[in-house]
């Protein structure tokens, strides 16, 4: 799991990876040879060679040198090394959310995905940081301490043994614990994510329904547990800090205790002594250490397993590579379409046929729930039917180069989505390379020239997060200016017209019947006079196609367009 997501960015970081890992041997190296060149310092002190004792500090004074340059260029190297593959894994992560069909975000859902490529991402680059730092030198520190120290005072080997045992038991016991909590505090951070997220969009309602102390309720209920695991994190790490102090004193106490009758033998073993406390210090902070990152590696494991999910989720609607590139005619056929979404039991669409010619104006009509916005998003490919074919251009949609296909259709939806930043930026994602001519162009079929023109930057005003700064109607104008602006062969217009005032609305549609007149529209609407001067309108119930005709056809024959019609015509004479 590791190396499926690390491994594709290896090789571009490998004489980093290098220098890092070699400079992280050198600090190892210097640390182990620091406390035998003390003990000899000490062994002149007491035989009163003071050239030697110069000398030896010399060497001391060198080995501190090298061990500080190579503790520099680690964390340079190792940070390099980390920042740059976490940067290379957050973008390729979101390169492969970008080939994700709707369905496949809204199993992850957006919040999730959020946390994915930011929380999940900087734990993996603090693993990276400690891998190059910590991990390669523990193995060393551990076995070169405990080769010297056995070397130093051989007569002390079993302190050492004890002192492993201990050590390593606190660690067992208590770091193990860990790795479950930082599992479930990873799951908690999602849904702190998802509820602030949920919040803050839905704010209006919040407000207006007086749900502010509910809203609080089910935050703070999450907040807390995140809190209390985290607190639980703290109280284990409270234990066993001290507990590895209580362990390191009584080895050092033991220690000096046994050296002083061994001095009396060995006198060697008085100068030994520094040298011994000092190897056995390395030994417990090599097996703290490594417990610590193993205790981190599982939070990080968690973090890795739930990118490697991204980058191994096959998207549910793939292109063929080798499909060609095509100029699309505005035809769409349905043959026998049916679609189920996951988690349901009962097809949206059940078996669905009909023609449309290039160049028609369709209204799509039927009850809350009929089909109709699923119907609309399989023409651009957002899902594929489990049955039936649906076809642009004469050509299966399966069998469709996708750029071919994303150029001859524009879908509009109901929800205005704008992005931050200015409305020629937002303009430019329906046609990149319009200017400003394309833009009067578009602006004035959609209706938004009239409130362009009075803003003093006009294309260049600025679009605030959320487009807060824009009124429904605005957004719904500038969504469809959008559309338009590349000239489509199809355009969906996905009940974007809800938020406009009627006259309005007349306009839009006027402007659409007189300047696309080469363009196949797709009217999806509640209301029937949105669509009651289109070529053919299609009638929905309950995922069936149960009508199909002009507006006068299907009043007079239709019993669902009837009731349709009856209905919204009482409601407007009342």
């Amino acid at each position: 799991m590791f190396l499926s997501v690390i491994k594709p960015h290896l090789r571009r970081y490998a004489w980093g990876s290098f220098w890092a890992i070699l400079s992280a041997v050198i600090i190892a190296g210097a640390s182990l040879w620091q406390p035998k060149l003390l003990q000899k310092v000490i062994n002149a002190i007491l035989a009163g060679n003071n050239d030697k004792v110069m000398s030896l500090g010399i060497d001391l004074v060198i080995i501190a040198v090298i061990g500080l340059i190579a503790g520099v260029l680690n964390t340079i190297f190792a940070a390099k090394v980390s920042m740059g593959m976490a940067a290379d894994i957050r973008e390729a992560a979101y390169r492969k959310i970008q080939t994700f069909s709707f369905g496949n975000v809204e199993r992850f859902s957006a919040g999730n995905l959020v946390v994915r490529l930011t929380n999940d991402i900087t734990q993996i680059q603090t693993l990276l940081m400690n891998v190059f730092q910590m991990l390669i030198r523990v193995p060393i520190m551990f076995v070169g301490a405990l080769i010297l120290a056995l070397n130093t005072i051989p007569q002390l080997w079993w302190i050492i043994v004890i002192q492993i045992v201990l050590v390593v038991g606190v660690v067992t016991g208590t770091f193990g614990r860990m790795g479950k909590r930082f599992g479930l505090m990873q799951h908690l951070i999602d849904r702190v994510n998802e509820l602030a997220k949920e919040n803050l969009a839905g704010v209006r309602v919040v407000k207006s329904f007086n749900q502010e102390t509910n809203e609080q309720k089910r935050f703070n209920k999450v907040s807390d547990d995140l809190n209390d695991q985290n607190i639980a994190v703290g109280i284990i790490f409270s234990i066993i800090i001290p507990a590895f102090m209580l362990i390191g004193s009584l080895a050092v106490a033991s220690a000096i205790y046994f050296t002083g009758d061994i001095a009396k033998t060995h006198p060697g073993a008085v100068a030994a002594i520094a040298s011994f406390i000092n190897y056995l210090m390395q030994i417990m902070f090599a097996i703290i250490n490594g417990g610590m990152m193993l205790t981190f590696s599982a939070r990080a494991m968690v973090s890795l397993g739930r990118l490697n999910e991204i980058m191994q989720t096959t998207p549910d609607v793939t292109y063929k590579a080798d499909a060609p590139a095509s100029e699309l005619t505005g035809s769409v056929n349905f043959d026998h379409v049916s679609f189920t979404y996951e988690g349901d039991d009962q097809p949206t669409l059940k078996d669905v046929s009909f023609n449309v010619q290039p160049g028609e104006m369709i209204g799509i009509v039927g009850a809350t729930g009929s089909g109709k916005s699923t119907l609309a998003q399989l023409i651009p490919r957002l899902f594929d039917p489990q049955s039936g074919t649906v076809s642009v251009g004469g050509t299966d949609l399966r069998d469709v180069n996708e750029r071919s296909l994303r150029k001859a259709v524009a879908f509009v939806l109901q929800r205005a989505i704008l992005f931050s930043g200015t409305i020629a930026q937002n303009l430019q994602q329906g046609l990149k390379s319009a200017d400003e001519k394309d833009m009067d162009r578009a602006s004035r079929i959609a209706q938004a020239s009239e409130f362009i023109d009075r803003l003093p930057e006009r294309y260049d005003a600025a679009i605030e997060e959320r487009s807060s700064n824009f009124s429904g109607g605005q957004k719904q104008r500038l969504s469809i200016t959008r559309g338009v602006i590349g000239q489509p062969k199809i355009l969906i217009l996905d009940d974007s017209t809800s938020a406009l005032d009627a006259e309005s609305e007349k306009l839009v549609q006027e402007a659409l019947n007189d300047e696309l007149k080469g363009t196949t529209t797709f009217v999806i609407a509640e209301k029937i006079s949105s669509v009651v001067h289109a070529d053919r309108i299609l009638v929905l119930d309950q995922g069936q196609l149960v009508g199909e005709g002009t507006h006068q056809e299907l009043v007079k024959s239709n019993a669902v367009y009837q009731e349709i019609y009856h209905t919204q015509k009482g409601k407007e004479e009342a």
